[in-house]
């Protein structure tokens, strides 16, 4: 899988196929990343379902200031250790931990979230729980959220819309936190 922009445009990171990990489409990265391209700069990242690692590498690439990846599948999480050293990232921090674990703990607010859930999991409704709850968010926090079309989630009042696209069965939805 290529890194489509930035210092790191055209480098490749690995992937162990599997039946576990589903990394956001090329085409799906690109149109986050025209949306965040006034933010990213000097911002710090949360991706909660970290995967092959590839949102937050990105937002490395195109200058975010640190990144937060968390990732539960030890496994998973190896490879984009692994990844991160080829690629000599020294501004991310990798955790092997379940994200509720993680989330279930006060927080210093995030400028940018990656929220890239397991498909047929319910689990997003208690991330969001989460997030909220225990200042992982503040006034102008975007969170950008994937998911199947059909699933539905309860997102907070204070989480306005921002943009929004559908590939295939996919929706993504860049929301902005409007107050705290």
């Amino acid at each position: 899988m290529k890194i489509i922009s930035g210092k790191l445009k055209s480098r490749k990171i690995n992937i162990k196929k599997n039946n576990i990990i589903r990394p956001t489409t090329c085409l799906m990265r690109k149109i986050i990343f025209e949306w965040l391209s006034k933010y990213i700069n000097k911002s710090k990242c949360l991706d909660c379902f970290s995967g092959s690692g590839i949102l937050s590498i990105e937002a490395i690439s195109r200058n975010a200031k640190h990144v937060t990846c968390i990732e539960k599948n030890f496994y998973i999480y190896k490879n984009i250790l692994n990844n991160i050293k080829i690629l000599s990232i020294k501004n991310a921090k990798i955790i092997n931990i379940n994200i509720l674990n993680w989330l279930k703990k006060q927080g210093k607010p995030y400028d940018i979230i990656f929220l890239d859930p397991p498909f047929y999991n319910k689990i997003i409704d208690k991330v969001i729980y989460f997030l909220k709850k225990n200042n992982w968010t503040k006034k102008n926090t975007f969170i950008y959220l994937e998911k199947q079309i059909k699933h539905k989630i309860k997102i907070p009042k204070n989480w306005i819309s921002f943009k929004k696209k559908n590939i295939g069965q996919t929706i993504g939805i860049l929301y902005l936190v409007n107050k705290k």
